[in-house]
């Protein structure tokens, strides 16, 4: 009987230790609440949000990284470019429709170049910059004025366009652009898609006037403003309004004085317009040597003998020049006394 006893007792030590042995143990799980972040995750995210943002730094990056991508096929930033290498042919322009100018830089599409490395020359004080000598110029070269098929197109300067006076000599001195008629207060237009480069004032000339970059390499003149809406590095397009029309400077009533030069040097708009049909002759233009007789003549020497009674003003207005031109191109000052018979180089 105690051995039964026993073996009872033994057995059921035994199969409470198997038991124990198989028994699974399951990890204990903690809930976390959402709602709650930890102190150090939430400082590091305000650090994350408040942390400044490099400008410059990132212009350079982006600059050095996008170049080649963004120009690519349109602007080689790598090369400096000019009116001459450019392809007046091909009306691409930079991918952008907005450009500002801080000191001599244009910003294109965040990417920030200076204007002379664009455009070879730039400068937002003078009107001719590029140093031209039409003597030397034996080519013919094809300017596209406008192209549909790349949206560029073209404008007459004023809603109408009555001609005062052309281009050419004009009271003993050359006029270099075409008068249109206008009221003061009336809209000036641009004739072409390009960037303001000059805005100023010239008070014994043009009085308040723009100058418009274009990328077929041609410039516009607008003279005897009344007020400007438009400031240097402002990309426009044909037919924005860029000013309002006047009399200011050297006019003796209301108009517009609109030229058209190439490379600095002005020839005449109604090669390229026809004002009175109020159109344009056609979608290119071919300039020439001869385009330029006129500078060149202009800029032939020529000599006046010394007559009685003549003095520096007089032989100065005689042959449209200043007095201080006549100085220094011969050498002499103001009090330098004239002797009959004397050569005096007047260009």
């Amino acid at each position: 009987m105690r051995s039964f006893i026993l073996k009872i007792f033994l057995g059921l030590i035994l199969s409470i230790g198997f038991t124990e042995a198989n028994a699974q143990v399951f990890p204990k799980i903690i809930k976390k609440n959402k709602s709650t972040t930890p102190a150090t995750e939430t400082q590091e995210r305000k650090n994350i949000e408040l942390r400044g943002f490099d400008q410059q730094s990132y212009l350079r990056t982006l600059s050095t990284i996008t170049d080649s991508i963004i120009f690519e096929n349109n602007v080689n930033l790598g090369k400096v470019r000019s009116i001459v290498s450019e392809d007046p042919n091909v009306m691409i322009w930079a991918p952008t429709n907005q450009l500002i100018k801080v000191s001599e830089q244009v910003q294109i599409d965040s990417i920030w170049i200076t204007a002379y490395e664009y455009f070879s020359s730039w400068d937002s004080k003078k009107i001719d910059i590029y140093n031209f000598d039409p003597k030397t110029f034996q080519d013919s070269v094809n300017i596209r004025l406008y192209d549909p098929f790349f949206g560029y197109e073209w404008k007459m300067p004023l809603s109408k366009t009555p001609v005062t006076s052309t281009f050419g000599s004009r009271w003993g001195r050359w006029h270099y652009g075409t008068d249109l008629d206008l009221v003061t207060g009336d809209p000036v237009y641009s004739g072409f898609d390009g960037i303001v480069r000059v805005r100023s004032y010239d008070r014994y000339g043009y009085g308040y006037y723009l100058v418009v970059r274009h990328k077929n390499g041609l410039e516009t003149l607008y003279g005897h403003l009344s007020k400007f809406l438009v400031d240097v590095g402002q990309e426009v397009k044909a037919g924005d309004l860029i000013a309002k029309g006047g009399s200011t400077g050297r006019s003796t009533g209301s108009h517009l004085h609109y030229e058209l030069r190439y490379r600095g040097l002005p020839f005449d708009a109604q090669d390229v317009y026809d004002f009175d049909e109020e159109k344009i002759v056609g979608p290119n233009y071919l300039i020439t040597p001869n385009t330029f007789a006129h500078v060149v003549k202009a800029r032939t020497a020529a000599y006046h003998r010394v007559k009685r009674g003549e003095n520096l003003g007089s032989i100065a207005r005689k042959y449209g020049v200043s007095v201080s031109t006549l100085t220094r191109l011969n050498g002499i000052s103001t009090r330098s006394i004239l002797r009959i018979g004397q050569n005096l180089r007047v260009r």
